[in-house]
């Protein structure tokens, strides 16, 4: 037979019939077999034929065969024990009454154990209850009928269809076997038809058929008299058939999201149903009518209709309805008076200029969202306890609401209400008022005794808080004011006793003054505090002293030159923010017990002081932006134990000595439960050309996902530029094979995502930057031009009209917390692959051409933009001028206003002028563009030189050097998950272009002038300790790196920054060797990357300030085409006591020098290296122009070893 229709044959024929290969039989074999008690000595072992069928053990009655009778013991419900006098032996036993017992040894070991756990979990299930949900399970297994006694079964999220060629036994008419089932659930199939077989079951009580494109309910389903619970969401229904009022049981019926117009007859019917549940439908006029005709309907829900009005039809009042949800219509004016004994009210999201409702019994009222310019409540609702009209256009607080006498809740933010009435205050029952982004200029002057414990004012016009506020608000425990104009702070007391019970207190971004902080220490019980962006100069140590319960305090953004010393009497202190202040000297805080987070970044500390013993519980250490820190490698041994230890790169400037086009800054704070749920990238120098790549990731409250995400991202988009220069092709693919990446990888869960990719051009080396942003979920990019924000990104949600329309054809529930089958918010979002297709990964793609006016743009994360919106963000940071503090104010605006989940914010600032393209003279295929701004152009020599006797610290990354850079060289790619990159300024040492030693070549602003009589480079300030590489050798490794030779413990990188494009293909120089070890720890060295014929190392530059995470905290720099998900083990880790993430400084007292014995001997070896490279060198000297001469002999204070 020909081969291939022997495989055809045996394709469509399905597996061969035949014992051994039955999908029942799970374990089969010979053992010896024993039944009964084993003290019985009439029972004896035999060699028997053992089968384990579905839930059944199997024992063959004749000696080697199959073909005699077959003992048959059932094993849910029973149990099976070790029977420890005989070797590797299991009893199995039946439940029940008659229950009997089979002896069985085994082999092997590994028999016995595989034998153990199979029957294990066979005996350990409900006899009663079976789940096979979500198996891809396309007709029902045989051995489901191994029990016919079931009483629950569920086959949710299958493959299940009524095929009329699948044989009887395993079609879904077999259903009616069960005669006992009660609990049916067959949602998310692909039914397409409703199974007539379940209307045989006399027993079922609840049955689920939603999401399984059903456009007809038969009529036989009336002869189900015993069901309560029918659940039909999720179809394509329009009418139900009369005979479903036989169903006298039923009590909750679902038709959400199906096609229904009207509301069903046959519910006038069905006396039992208590909950009209319709939401999702295509109603667009609600007749009261048909409600009054249903006297037993209490609840009504018609949410995600498009209800554009009421149609009374003579109706008086509807008495019977208490609660009404009309969320996300069209509804714009809304007169409930009809429903006079209503209790919860929801309207969200319509769009109400004007809202009557009858309060006589109303306790809940959900207005927000609206455009309501008039709220009327009569009479007065004195039972009402929860009121939400927040984001509407009130311009004053209802009358009505001060006489509410059981008023709990009022939440009026986001209005523009200008004052708050004197008697709200006096409320005996308010406890929570949230009056923030609104108008006010002044709160009641006079209050008396009030009971309010959370009060929430930000976002206003206060000028001042009212004086006796907090001395009659006894019960105040939270208190945010932030973001108003404030100056001084009210009293707590006017004697030495307090009775101030408040806890929190939030006052970022006002006005306030050293005069204020006095005024703390009548708070004893204070544990949070915010102060950030004020105007503080000092924090008296006397008045921290007195705030013992201090938990929490936020000071960043001020003046302050130090935290005082009392801090050490605040025990329960864990959180210490202080950054962007003018702090020199280091606090004590490193011996509270506590202590779990302190970012001292952006201050001007020279030095740490720390305890032989670190908190225990510290998990981070932010010093970035200290340009004048130094530490010593002592200080990074004990730092190198904290988790997430963040300091500056060494990083060596701008290289080209010109202005770099772009910078960025970042920062990630935790959310709830100290979990990192965000993620950020940062490839300064994409694709080793003039791109950039920046994104943001966030997983909610997942972690893995937003790192498979930085992690993947960066290879996947660089491979598909490979196939396309089209923006929104390459963008789009890239989310969609991320998506296929987290399936293949078994990731259920999803995050949100937005990248943001600069380019140029090659083809056109004079024209613009582009910038592409693309994103889905919550995560968005904001551009500031001008001074005004241009949104780049779209969050797709409910609220999208398009996205809500999509969601509704593909029969997706939408519960009513607002989320996709109850997972998700976002319609539009990477991973959740099992909501396919409601839920689709393509993003929103939008490219914009970066001009002069073009300052900076902003990525954050869902927390940053729920606490700010895009004006405000861009408002706040466009006079900042390092990208690093401007992150890191985000994030700590972020918090003060309310954000408890994680937060990743990227703040780039762009330097685009008319004259920042390149105009040099290209080569004549012009396919090799010019460098990168702010990185290394291709040429690069390492060059060795003695240290400098004043020992340089490290610069700063937020001081504008280029960490770029450590994208190219770096000697440990760290842990600085907050990093400022590019520089600013070009050297004082740049020539200007008008030499006359270039007369008739063509020069541009990106790459400066370098004379034939001399070498204009760019140290780098990239550092070791001894301890970490003394004499190119690993601390770890113990191995030299080849071609870096280290003397005091400086490495220095001279830079060829002039501009000869034309020329730079005719130079050939030999590369580094760099050993896995070196790139294991992160010192990477690339050169000549844009030279065709050389040979091309390995390059792990792909990632600028942001690799691969460590398990101790540290960022590890990624390979090309590195993928975490496709690897199967990580690479290796170093060991937790070695130096990860910091740049060791040079200590004066532990430092590598050459002895003199082998000075000698060293200098040999550079002279005999230096003439083997002028021979090399000559040649190619000779074949250039006389002008593009550079003489050796000029440099020969220098070892050049060519990278």
């Amino acid at each position: 037979m020909d081969s291939e229709i022997g495989c055809l044959i045996r394709f469509y024929a399905g597996k061969p019939h035949s014992t051994g290969s039955l999908e029942r039989i799970q374990l089969s074999g010979m053992y010896n077999v024993r039944k009964g008690k084993m003290q019985l000595p009439v029972n004896r072992w035999t060699r028997r034929q053992v089968i384990l069928c579905g839930t059944c053990l199997i024992v063959s009655s004749v000696k080697d065969s199959m073909t005699g009778k077959m003992h048959v013991l059932p094993l849910i419900g029973g149990k099976v024990e070790e029977v420890k006098k005989h070797q590797h032996c299991l009893a199995f036993s039946s439940s029940g009454p008659q229950s009997q017992t089979y002896y069985i040894c085994f082999d092997t070991f590994t028999e016995y154990l595989r034998w153990l756990r199979q029957v294990s979990k066979v005996a350990s299930q409900r006899i009663s209850s079976v789940d096979l949900s979500c198996c891809s399970l396309e007709h029902l297994p045989a051995n489901l009928f191994y029990s016919q006694d079931l009483t629950h079964l569920n086959l949710k999220q299958n493959f299940l269809r009524q095929i009329p060629s699948l044989p009887a036994a395993r079609g879904l008419n077999e259903l009616q076997r069960f005669t006992k089932l009660k609990s049916l659930n067959l949602s998310n199939n692909h039914l397409g038809d409703f199974p007539l077989a379940v209307c045989n079951i006399p027993t079922l009580t609840e049955l689920n058929v939603s999401c399984n494109a059903l456009r007809a309910v038969p009529a036989a389903v009336g002869v189900m008299h015993n069901l309560q619970t029918f659940l039909l969401d999720g179809n394509f229904l329009q009418s139900l058939p009369a005979e479903l009022e036989s169903m006298h049981q039923l009590s909750y019926l679902g038709l959400s999201f199906n096609e229904f117009t009207d509301i069903p007859e046959v519910l006038e019917k069905l006396t039992a149903v208590d909950k009209l549940c319709m939401s999702g439908n295509c109603m667009e006029t609600l007749r009261l009518q048909a409600l009054r005709k249903m006297p037993h309907i209490k609840h009504v829900d018609l949410r995600l209709n498009v209800i554009r009005k009421l149609i009374a039809d003579e109706v008086d009042f509807l008495q019977h309805v208490t609660q009404l949800d009309l969320r996300d219509n069209k509804l714009g004016d809304l007169d409930a008076m009809i429903f006079n004994n209503i209790e919860v009210l929801h309207c969200e999201r319509n769009q109400l200029v004007t809202l009557r409702i009858c309060g006589y019994f109303l306790k809940a009222l959900y207005a927000s969202s609206n455009e309501l310019v008039q709220l009327d409540v009569y009479p007065i609702p004195n039972y009402l306890s929860y009121m939400d009209i927040s984001r509407n256009r009130l311009e004053s607080v209802p009358e009505w609401v001060c006489e509410s006498r059981k008023l709990e809740v009022l939440d009026i933010g986001h209005n523009q209400i200008c004052e708050l009435p004197a008697r709200l205050f006096c409320n005996s029952s308010l406890r929570k008022l949230l009056a923030g982004h609104n108008q006010l200029t002044r709160l009641p002057e006079r209050l008396e005794r009030t009971l309010v414990e959370v009060l929430d004012v930000q976002h206003n016009q206060l000028l001042e808080l009212p004086p006796s506020l907090l001395m009659k608000a006894d019960s105040l425990r939270f208190l945010n004011a932030s973001a108003n104009k404030l100056e001084t702070l009210p009293p707590a007391t006017l004697s030495e006793e307090t009775s101030s019970i408040l806890q929190e207190l939030y006052l970022t971004n006002n006005n306030l003054t050293d005069k204020c902080v006095p005024l703390l220490t009548g708070h004893p019980h204070l544990k949070i505090l915010h102060m950030a962006y004020n105007r503080l100069q000092s924090f008296p140590a006397s008045k921290m002293a007195k705030l013992e319960e201090l938990e929490e305090v936020d000071i960043s953004g001020n003046k302050l030159k130090a935290i005082p010393t009392t801090i050490m009497n605040c025990r329960r202190m864990h959180t210490v923010i202080a950054h962007s202040n003018c702090i020199e000297v280091f606090p004590e805080v490193m011996q509270l017990p506590e202590m779990k987070c302190v970012d001292l970044s952006c201050n001007e500390l020279s030095e740490v002081t720390l305890p032989e013993n670190l908190p225990p519980k510290l998990q981070e250490l932010d010093l970035t932006g200290n340009p004048r820190l130094t530490l010593d490698h002592k200080t990074l041994e004990l730092l190198n134990n904290i988790r997430c230890f963040k300091i500056d790169q060494p990083s060596a400037g701008d290289a080209s000595g010109a202005p770099a086009v772009w910078s960025h800054g970042y920062t990630e704070a935790s959310g709830v439960k100290n979990k990192l749920c965000v993620a950020a990238l940062s490839v300064n120098n994409f694709c080793d050309n003039r791109e950039a790549l920046y994104g943001v990731f966030d997983g909610d409250r997942n972690v893995e996902v937003p790192y498979l995400l930085q992690c993947t991202m960066s290879d996947i988009l660089a491979e598909e530029l490979q196939k396309t220069k089209h923006e929104e092709e390459y963008m789009v693919n890239t989310f969609i094979v991320m998506q296929r990446k987290l399936g293949t990888a078994g990731q259920k869960l999803g995050g949100a995502a937005v990248l943001c990719h600069i380019k140029h051009d090659p083809v056109d080396p004079g024209g613009s930057f582009t910038l592409t942003s693309a994103n889905v979920g919550k995560c968005q990019t904001v551009l500031c031009r001008n001074g005004k924000p241009l949104p780049l990104s779209r969050s797709y949600s409910m609220s999208c009209e398009e996205e809500l329309k999509r969601i509704k054809q593909h029969k997706a529930i939408i519960t009513e917390d607002g989320k996709v089958n109850g997972v998700t918010e976002s319609t539009r979002i990477l991973g959740y692959t099992f909501l396919h297709p409601s839920v689709v990964p393509r993003p929103h793609v939008q490219s914009v051409t970066l001009t002069p006016q073009d300052e900076f743009f902003i990525l954050g994360s869902k927390g940053l933009w729920d606490s700010l919106s895009i004006e405000e963000a861009v408002e706040a940071v466009r006079n900042v001028p390092d990208a690093l503090a401007a992150a890191k104010k985000l994030c700590t605006l972020a918090q003060s206003y309310g954000c408890h989940d994680s937060i990743s914010a990227v703040v780039v600032q762009l330097n685009v002028t008319e004259d920042s393209f390149c105009c040099c003279e290209l080569s004549a295929s012009g396919a090799v563009p010019p460098p990168s701004p702010g990185i290394f152009p291709s040429s690069v020599n390492m060059v060795i030189k003695d240290r400098p006797s004043d020992g340089l610290g490290v610069p700063s990354s937020s001081s504008g050097m280029a960490s770029e850079i450590s994208s190219e060289i770096s000697t440990s790619e760290m842990s600085s998950e907050v990093g400022s990159t590019a520089s600013d300024e070009p050297p004082s040492g740049a020539l200007n272009e008008s030499s006359p030693a270039y007369p008739s070549e063509q020069r541009c602003m990106l790459h400066a002038v370098c004379l034939s009589n001399s070498f204009q480079r760019q140290l780098s300030s990239a550092t070791f300790s001894s301890a970490f590489s003394d004499n190119g050798l690993d601390s770890d490794d113990e191995e030299p790196i080849e071609g870096v030779f280290i003397n005091g413990s400086r490495v220095e990188v001279e830079v060829d920054i002039h501009c000869s494009r034309a020329k730079e293909k005719e130079r050939q120089q030999s590369l580094l060797q760099v050993p896995p070890e070196a790139s294991d720890e992160g010192i990477v060295i690339s050169a000549n990357e844009d030279e065709p014929g050389l040979p091309r190392k390995a390059d792990f530059s792909a990632v600028g300030t942001i690799g691969r995470r460590r398990a101790n905290g540290s960022v590890a720099p990624q390979e090309r085409s590195h993928n975490v998900i496709e690897v199967a083990t990580d690479a290796p880790l170093r060991k937790p006591g070695g130096y990860f993430a910091a740049p060791a400084q040079p200590d004066p007292d532990d430092q590598f020098i050459i002895p003199p014995e082998l000075e000698e001997e060293v200098k040999e070896i550079m002279k005999h290296h230096q003439e083997q490279q002028q021979q090399q060198q000559q040649p190619q000297l000779q074949q250039q122009p006389p002008q593009r001469q550079y003489p050796v002999d000029q440099l020969p204070d220098y070892y050049d070893t060519p990278l």
